[in-house]
């Protein structure tokens, strides 16, 4: 058995010219552990989640996915890592001139080599389970937000990804179509996905982490199971940001 973390981020730093943003970040997720962020606005967690796939460049510090340093190698390394970390934004991101299909079709072609017949294969396999077979040939603008939400989901499974990263997925979505993006990550975790989120759904967290961090400051301040942080917090900062949120 395979007891390597999947993804695991060492002594992590991010500067913004001086500001320094993230400091000594330590974080260890585990096959199939959904791990979820929480922390007031500011507190680096969109940029540790951006980190992990080097969308932003870290100052220090290594992100080691699967038993592989992902800050070292070339550039055409970088991009394989890439296609195993996937992404979903606050912001769809949808090519708006392309069917359902062509946008979850696309990357699997031009990046993977799949043919055709290949890519769609998978893409309706993947809008299947979001829900959104039906969807196949409307276009983005025919959707509501939930269901481009659920699109881009689909679209980062159909890569494959060992990991995938949520930074405030439903934060863009009216609170009527946020369940619905809520359902597909709560089966991702079912079938064993490894998942790390950064959401101010703490109901959802409750109910779904195996564990939850709070950051504050750069720093991880606690972390532990949604029980503890959520029931019995530790950290005064802790507290008061939950005190914050839950009124």
């Amino acid at each position: 058995m395979n007891n390597r973390p999947m993804l695991e981020i060492v002594s992590l730093q991010k500067r913004f010219g001086e500001n320094l943003i993230l400091r000594d970040i330590n974080l260890k997720v585990a096959r199939g552990e959904l791990v979820f962020i929480i922390g007031p606005s500011g507190s680096g967690k969109s940029t540790m989640l951006r980190c992990c796939n080097r969308l932003e460049e870290p100052s220090e510090g290594d992100i080691i996915l699967d038993g592989r340093n992902i800050m070292s190698g070339t550039s055409r390394d970088l991009d394989q890592m890439r296609l195993k970390v996937g992404m979903v934004f606050q912001g769809f991101h949808l090519y708006p001139h392309m069917s359902v299909l062509k946008n979850v079709t696309l990357a699997q072609r031009k990046a993977l080599g799949r043919s055709a017949d290949e890519a769609n294969a998978r893409a309706m396999d993947m809008l299947d389970r979001v829900g959104l077979a039906e969807k196949a040939n409307a276009m983005p603008s025919e959707l509501s937000g939930g269901q481009q939400q659920r699109v881009a989901i689909a679209r980062s499974l159909a890569l494959d990804p060992l990991v995938m990263l949520f930074d405030e997925p439903t934060s863009a979505l009216d609170p009527e179509l946020v369940g619905s993006v809520l359902a597909v990550m709560k089966d991702l975790k079912s079938k064993g996905m490894t998942m790390l989120v950064v959401s101010h759904e703490m109901e959802f967290a409750r109910e779904t982490a195996d564990r939850v961090v709070f950051m504050d400051g750069g720093v991880i301040v606690e972390e532990g199971a949604p029980e503890e942080i959520f029931g019995a917090p530790k950290a005064d900062r802790t507290r008061a940001f939950l005190s914050r949120v839950r009124r």
